[in-house]
C-alpha cells in the first residue's frame, strides 16, 4: 500500500492552528482524537495506524479526520510536516520512529514508556523546555504519581518510594502488554529524577476483575516521623493541580502511621470513548492535549507557513 493510500478527506472547516497527527490507532490513540477533536487550537489533519479495519480509524473517519492504515510512512510522505505528531503506539515502535520524524523539526509527543525524550509531567516540570523536539509522557502510573511524590519529597525527607498502579484488563492493550518492562523502567526513573529518592519500587497489575476495576495508583512512601496533617495537605495540593487538566484524579486515602504513608489515587475517565473505569488512558492523553496546546500557545512558535503565531 501506498503511503497515501485509503486517505478521506479531512475536514474542510477547521480554522489552521497547529496541525497535528497521531500514529496509533488503539484504546489510548482513539480516545486522544476525541480530546483533540474537543481542542480549539489542535488541527488534527492525520490519523495513521496499521490495521485497517480497526475502530481507532473508523472512529477517526466518523469525525471526519483524514486516516490512514500505511503507519508513519503516511506522515513522512505528507506534503508539509506536522507541527505536531503523537505516537501512541508502542515504545519498541517510538524508537523506530523517532529518526525518521527527528529531521522534519516537528514536536514528537511520545505516549510510549521509551524514555527517548524529554520526560514531562505538566504539573511538575512545565509542559516542555522550548528546546525539545520530543517530549516523554512516561507512563500512566507515572504521571499519577510523579506529581505526588515530587510534592512529598520536596517537603518531606523521603527514603522510599513504592507505586503500584492497577489497570483494569481490558484496557491494557497489546502494546501495554508488550511494553510491561519498558513500563516499570520508565515509571522507575522519572519517580527517581522527580523525587531524588534513589530506593524506588514500580509495580504494574493487570486486572480481570468483573466489573472492571477503576485505574488506581498506590503509593507507599518512608517518611520519618510523617506528620498526618502536613502530608495531607501536600497531597491535596499536588492533586488539586492534576485536576487542572484531568479532573477525574482524586485522592481516596490518605495516611501516615510512624514513618509509613500510604496515598491512594484514583483516576476516572472523563471521556466521549473510554469506560469510566479506563483512567490510566484519560490522564496521559490529557497530559499529552496540555503539552500540545501550550506548545501552541507559545509566542515563538513559527507555523510551518512561515507566520508567526
Amino acid at each position: 500500500m501506498s503511503p497515501t493510500a485509503g486517505l478521506t478527506n479531512a475536514r474542510p472547516d477547521l480554522v489552521e492552528t497547529v496541525t497535528v497527527a497521531v500514529i496509533g490507532t488503539g484504546a489510548i490513540g482513539r480516545d486522544l482524537v476525541s480530546k483533540i477533536d474537543r481542542s480549539p487550537t489542535l488541527d488534527c489533519r492525520l490519523v495513521a495506524g496499521r490495521n485497517p479495519e480497526s475502530a481507532g480509524l473508523r472512529h477517526a473517519e466518523s469525525l471526519g479526520y483524514a486516516t490512514t492504515a500505511a503507519g508513519i510512512e503516511a506522515v513522512l510522505a505528507a506534503p508539509n510536516p506536522f507541527d505536531v505528531v503523537f505516537d501512541a503506539t508502542s515504545a519498541a515502535s517510538h524508537r523506530e520512529h523517532w529518526p525518521l520524524l527527528e529531521p522534519l523539526g516537528t514536536l514528537v509527543i511520545d505516549l510510549t514508556p521509551s524514555k527517548v525524550g524529554q520526560m514531562v509531567a505538566p504539573t511538575v516540570t512545565g509542559v516542555a523546555a522550548e528546546s525539545a523536539r520530543n517530549v516523554n509522557l512516561i507512563s500512566c502510573g507515572g504521571q499519577a504519581s510523579v506529581p505526588v511524590v515530587h510534592a512529598l519529597a520536596a517537603r518531606f525527607p523521603v527514603t522510599y518510594l513504592e507505586v503500584v498502579s492497577t489497570v483494569a484488563s481490558d484496557v491494557a492493550g497489546r502494546a501495554t502488554r508488550l511494553n510491561l518492562d519498558e513500563y516499570v523502567a520508565a515509571t522507575s526513573h522519572a519517580v527517581t529524577t522527580f523525587s531524588g529518592v534513589s530506593d524506588v519500587k514500580v509495580i504494574l497489575n493487570i486486572s480481570p476483575a468483573v466489573p472492571p476495576a477503576t485505574f488506581r495508583t498506590v503509593i507507599h512512601a518512608r517518611v520519618p516521623d510523617a506528620d498526618p496533617a502536613a502530608v495531607r495537605a501536600v497531597v491535596d495540593r499536588a492533586a488539586e493541580q492534576v485536576r487542572s487538566f484531568a479532573p477525574g484524579y482524586e485522592v481516596v486515602a490518605c495516611t501516615a502511621v510512624d514513618d509509613l504513608v500510604t496515598i491512594v489515587l484514583k483516576v476516572t475517565a472523563h471521556s466521549d470513548v473510554l469506560p469510566p473505569y479506563a483512567g490510566n488512558l484519560d490522564i496521559i492523553n490529557a497530559a499529552a492535549v496540555m503539552v500540545a496546546e501550550q506548545y501552541a500557545a507559545r509566542p515563538d512558535r513559527v507555523s510551518r507557513m512561515g507566520v508567526t503565531s
